[in-house]
C-alpha cells in the first residue's frame, strides 16, 4: 500500500497524568449522538470483531466483558485528542475517534476510559495492565519495541521546529548554539543533539510545559511533532512553525508487551477501518478539518522497524 506524508499537506494554514472517566462516543456531533444505546455516526457501521476473533482468556475477551477500552490518550492535543473544556464528558479529534473504533470492534459499542499518560509513563502503563492501549502520537522505534508492542503504523508525521512568532529561526539548520526544548521520552531527545551537537537541549515531560517555558523565552525553539506543533500554532498566535519537518514520525497505536494474539487483532482491525472508510473519515473530522483536502493514505501496516 502507497502512502504520503501527511505534512505534505499541512503547510503553514495549521501554522498530569490524572484520573481515567468514562466517555461516550466522541467526533464530530453527529457522531457522538446515540439512538437507544445503539451507535450513530463514524460508528453506525464500524466493524465489529467475530465472536471467534475473541477467544476466551484473551484481553480482547478481558475488555469486552468489563464493557470499555481503557486508553492512555491525551486531553491537550488539539485535533488528536482534546477535551472540551465547557464539557469534560466530550473529547474529540482523530486519536479518540480511532480508539473509539477499537472499542466498537472489540464490545460493540464506542465505550472508553481514557488516562492522561506523560510520555515518560506510556510504557510503564502498557507494561503495568494500566491501560489496554496508547493512542498519543506514539513513534514507533525500535527500542520501544523492545518494551512494548506496536500495531500499525496509523499516520505518519515529522519532527519540526517551534519558535515565537517573528524569530528569525527558519529551521532545524539554524539551531546552533541555541537553547532547543524537547519533550522528555521523544525522538527529539536523541534527533537533536545528532544533528545539532552544540544545541543546549532542555526537557520538559508534557507538550504544555515545553509550549510554555518557549513562550516564556526559557528556550529558543522547541523540537516536538510537526502536527502536534501546527495544531498548537493554530490556536495560538504567539507560536509559530518553522520551516517543514526533518524527519519522518510514524505513529503506532502501543499495546502491552509479549502478546502478539492482540496485536494481530489489533492490526487486522486496522486494515478493516482503512479500507471501510472509517480511518478517512476520523481523519477528515479533525485533522481534515484544519487542513482541508482528502484524507492522505494511511501507511503500509508493519512497514517501519518495530512494528
Amino acid at each position: 500500500m502507497s502512502h504520503t506524508r501527511p505534512w505534505k499537506r499541512l503547510g503553514a494554514t495549521v501554522g498530569v497524568l490524572a484520573l481515567g472517566f468514562t466517555l461516550a462516543a466522541c467526533g464530530s456531533d453527529s457522531d457522538s449522538d446515540s439512538d437507544g444505546g445503539k451507535p450513530t455516526g463514524i460508528f453506525a457501521d464500524a466493524p465489529v470483531a467475530d465472536e471467534a476473533d475473541i477467544p476466551e482468556g484473551s484481553i480482547m475477551a478481558e475488555i469486552k466483558e468489563r464493557g470499555e477500552l481503557v486508553v492512555a490518550a491525551a486531553l491537550d492535543a488539539p485535533l488528536l485528542s482534546q477535551q472540551d473544556p465547557t464539557n469534560p464528558d466530550k473529547v474529540e479529534g482523530f486519536d479518540i475517534t480511532l480508539a473509539k473504533l477499537l472499542a466498537t470492534y472489540i464490545i460493540g459499542e464506542p465505550e472508553v476510559k481514557i488516562v492522561p499518560p506523560a510520555s515518560e509513563t506510556r510504557e510503564a502503563l502498557l507494561q503495568n495492565g494500566t491501560v489496554d492501549v496508547v493512542f498519543n502520537t506514539y513513534t514507533i522505534t525500535e527500542e520501544r519495541a523492545e518494551q512494548i508492542n506496536f500495531a500499525g503504523p496509523y499516520f505518519l508525521s515529522g519532527l519540526a521546529v517551534a519558535t515565537k512568532t517573528g524569530s528569525d529561526i527558519e529551521g532545524i539548520d539554524d539551531l546552533a548554539g541555541k537553547k532547543v526544548i524537547a519533550g522528555a521520552n521523544t525522538p527529539a531527545v536523541e534527533a537533536v543533539p545528532e544533528l545539532v551537537p552544540d544545541a543546549e537541549l532542555i526537557t520538559f515531560g508534557t507538550d504544555p510545559q515545553a509550549i510554555a517555558a518557549l513562550l516564556q523565552g526559557r528556550g529558543d525553539a522547541y523540537v516536538q511533532d510537526y502536527l502536534l506543533l501546527a495544531t498548537q500554532a493554530a490556536s495560538n498566535p504567539d507560536l509559530e512553525v518553522a520551516g517543514d519537518p526533518f524527519t519522518e514520525e510514524p505513529y503506532g497505536i502501543g499495546l502491552p508487551p509479549k502478546d502478539q494474539q492482540f496485536k494481530d487483532f489489533v492490526n487486522d482491525w486496522l486494515l478493516k477501518i482503512q479500507e471501510g472508510g472509517q480511518w478517512a473519515q476520523a481523519f477528515e473530522d479533525s485533522i481534515g478539518e484544519a487542513v482541508g483536502g482528502e484524507a492522505p493514505n494511511p501507511p503500509e501496516i508493519g512497514s517501519v522497524p518495530g512494528s
